[in-house]
């Protein structure tokens, strides 16, 4: 990010002189802590690349898990339903977007899990990954689709009845709206 940028962002009730200097000696303490935690250029700071930072796990793990399906380090981390939200602890508006993002990439990647468990006949675990994500997302269809393709894959119509009837009521509960055409396919 743009050192300008980034003090701006971190002190933006700050003159932008006020917030240069805010991070020109924040830049240096955090070095002087943990020597090469943040590179630095004269116009950029960025995560030293010898850092491991989990958002940049992810977005690795997911797209080689839409490449290759999810890897069993990926199964673990995503095991079950957990979606961690990026800074928690920050109310910043700034941040918005990318949490967003990271929780998107989550979402998609458990739902990658559950198909590959799915596919793998381990449905027990597949379930459970899949009723996590509708925790997290009452009103994801793609998550009540995967509950219904899990009791179907199993042989469990009337349990896939059951998860599509609870799609339809919360969907137009929530929503005001019905499942999607493929949604209904799946039970026809």
């Amino acid at each position: 990010m743009s050192r300008s940028r980034l003090a701006g962002t971190l002190w933006p009730d700050s003159t932008e002189d006020r917030a240069r200097a805010c991070l020109r000696t924040s830049l240096w303490r955090a070095n002087q802590a943990v020597p090469g935690v943040v590179a630095v250029t004269a116009t950029t700071a960025d995560i030293s690349a010898l850092l491991a930072v989990d958002v940049q796990r992810l977005v690795r793990e997911a797209r080689d898990a839409w490449q290759h399906g999810p890897t069993p380090s990926v199964q673990l981390r995503c095991l079950p339903g957990e979606v961690r939200e990026l800074l928690p602890d920050w109310d910043d508006e700034w941040l918005d977007a990318d949490r967003e993002r990271v929780r998107q990439l989550q979402m998609h990647l458990q739902e990658a899990l559950a198909e590959q468990l799915t596919s793998e006949g381990r449905y027990g675990l597949a379930l459970e990954v899949a009723l996590a994500m509708l925790r997290l997302d009452v009103t994801r269809e793609s998550a009540h689709r995967a509950v219904i393709r899990i009791h179907l894959a199993e042989g469990n119509i009337s349990e896939a009845r059951r998860a599509y009837a609870t799609c339809t009521r919360v969907l137009r509960d929530e929503l005001g709206v019905a499942p999607t055409r493929l949604t209904a396919q799946m039970l026809e």
